[in-house]
């Protein structure tokens, strides 16, 4: 299932939000990163597309999509709660 244009621009402020707030993090983030790089160059072994993937690469990708489900899914619920809020209080005027 793709993703909405609203679902991917949330995604891109929420990740904004985070290289802004937490910069140390994004630095550790490409850190890492490229020493699984480096490991993966050096181990050699099967390649998928030209990339070998280790279990804890998959495993750290799996959860940051995870967390980036949940966090668009605990924004649409507050949209939805504060539309909710809006349209009750507009009728009872």
């Amino acid at each position: 299932m793709a993703w909405s244009q609203d679902e991917e621009r949330m995604l891109a402020q929420i990740e904004q939000h985070l290289v802004d707030d937490d910069p140390r993090l994004v630095s550790r983030l490409e850190s890492f990163n490229e020493r699984v790089r480096r490991s993966e160059a050096r181990a050699g072994g099967e390649s998928v597309g030209g990339r070998r993937f280790q279990r804890s690469t998959v495993i750290i990708l799996i959860s940051w999509l995870l967390i980036a489900t949940l966090v668009a899914a605990l924004l649409i619920m507050v949209l939805q709660h504060e539309t909710a809020a809006a349209l009750a209080l507009a009728a009872a005027f």
